[in-house]
């Protein structure tokens, strides 16, 4: 496979964003970094870098390090520095008191999710759960956000997971799990 097709295959997102973004496409991003040798530099090498000499902004050093470390092999798909990490979210029609209360309450909770057993390290009502997940070694932040009067959203951020394989697995779990949660919201 050649280098512009793995540049275009890792690339999340579009040229024209990454160029509107920081003045730069993917292609002209990965020849920099390739000639600067940034495939031998670890992440905070690579964001030091495109903050030194590029003049390149917090979430984007971020988003052009990630990209690249993928594109490139240095990195897999949901791979952070603390292991793997994935993400999901779901806007449900109710208010946000209820969507919380569902992961709160443990009789809601047995009614949508399969492993309901997990540990609340500290809640705030209506805003966020920090979860130590069942096994005991990965932790779950469910984010809770008001989009209305009478919608709301949940992200469940899964931390800490080995393996891009479990995260792929989580991904697929959390993602069955919340659309449970919503049928059992939307019937009340």
């Amino acid at each position: 496979m050649s280098q512009a097709s793995k540049t275009k295959q890792a690339a999340r997102m579009s040229d024209a964003a990454v160029q509107t973004g920081t003045g730069k496409t993917w292609i002209e991003w990965f020849a920099l970094l390739d000639a600067a040798g940034a495939h031998k530099m670890n992440h905070k090498q690579i964001v030091a870098l495109l903050y030194a000499k590029h003049n390149v902004g917090p979430w984007w050093q971020q988003m052009v390090t990630v990209t690249y470390e993928q594109a490139r092999g240095l990195r897999e798909k949901h791979e952070t520095p603390a292991g793997y990490q994935i993400s999901v979210s779901k806007t449900i029609g109710v208010p946000v008191r209820a969507l919380f209360k569902a992961w709160a309450d443990e009789k809601i909770r047995r009614r949508w999710l399969r492993d309901h057993n997990f540990t609340v390290r500290k809640a705030t009502p209506a805003r966020s759960m920090r979860i130590t997940w069942v096994d005991g070694k990965t932790n779950v932040e469910a984010m809770f956000y008001a989009r209305g009067a009478q919608k709301s959203q949940i992200s469940a951020q899964h931390n800490k997971l080995s393996s891009g394989r479990q995260a792929a697995q989580m991904k697929k779990y959390w993602t069955e799990m919340l659309e449970r949660l919503k049928k059992v919201l939307d019937k009340g």
